[in-house]
């Protein structure tokens, strides 16, 4: 897929006005904005420039940093975007998974189905810890390429400058209480999710928010799982955005054990429960 300069600006320029019709950082949205205005003006295409230059290339361009060039490469890549169609109301995790080559809609709903997964984080995890390759259809090439994509698509391809670092679970709770706190009381935006939603009824909250020059967007869950459990005003998908990539984490009230009861990051459990005991998480973050 090779997408024209003009279809890549035209996406970034429309996540600049759902950003901002969902009342999101004005620096941020004027960012995709300005992204835009720099590819619609290239001489090149930038799908070339990303093909003999790679992610370094694109953010040699003005007002393209890592994270906007990462939205350019997996337009070019897919011709689609994730940010834009979680935006919309329209992501869900089998769309997003597919969007990884060498995974179609087939595979996508399988892996979803069976493992239960739902980030590119924990299908990261499954292409290392052997999940991936038990389902039908994983053989070592299809694994070896699905591990390569996931790699550069979260940004942990090794670069120059200082690597990232994960947002405490401190901060992830901290945003999820924001988010339902403020859902509650019907302070946010909502958008119309495509998904088991017939009506089109505008109900899902939608919170843009920020820590420590971290950007966040949480929602909460509207997957087949969470509707089958009865979730979907308990579990909040975390988006996290540190100018480099972007991360996604899911906040859920634990059921059972030690935390149960608490709100916990799912695969940060080890962390939550001495965060918990240490007090440095508090009855503010539940």
């Amino acid at each position: 897929m090779r997408s024209s300069n003009e279809e890549i600006a035209e996406l970034l320029d429309e996540v600049a006005e759902l950003l901002s019709a969902q009342e999101a950082n004005p620096f941020r949205i004027m960012a995709y904005r300005r992204a835009a205005e720099t590819i619609r003006g290239l001489d090149h295409r930038a799908s070339d420039i990303l093909e003999s230059g790679g992610i370094e290339a694109l953010t040699e361009l003005p007002f393209i940093g890592e994270s906007l060039a990462r939205c350019v490469a997996e337009i070019v890549e897919t011709g689609d975007l994730a940010l834009l169609r979680r935006l919309r109301g329209q992501a869900d995790p089998e769309t997003l998974f597919s969007t990884v080559p060498g995974i179609g809609k087939t595979l996508a709903k399988t892996i979803h189905d069976r493992l239960g997964i739902e980030t590119l984080e924990e299908l990261e995890a499954a292409a290392h810890d052997g999940r991936l390759s038990a389902l039908p259809g994983f053989g070592p090439r299809r694994l070896r390429g699905v591990a390569e994509a996931l790699s550069g698509r979260l940004g942990r391809r090794s670069r120059a400058h200082a690597p990232r670092t994960e947002p405490t679970v401190s901060e992830l709770l901290d945003v999820d209480r924001e988010y339902r706190e403020r859902a509650q009381v019907g302070d946010l935006r909502r958008i119309a999710p495509k998904r088991f939603n017939p009506e089109g009824r505008a109900w899902l909250p939608i919170l843009h928010t920020e820590r420590g020059g971290r950007h966040y967007t949480a929602l909460f869950s509207n997957t087949a799982r969470a509707h089958e459990l009865g979730k979907t005003e308990d579990w909040v998908v975390v988006f996290q955005d540190d100018g480099r990539a972007e991360r996604q984490a899911t906040v859920v009230t634990e059921t059972q054990g030690p935390l149960a009861g608490r709100r916990v990051v799912r695969g940060r459990e080890r962390e939550c429960l001495e965060g918990y005991r240490s007090e440095e998480l508090t009855p503010a973050s539940e």
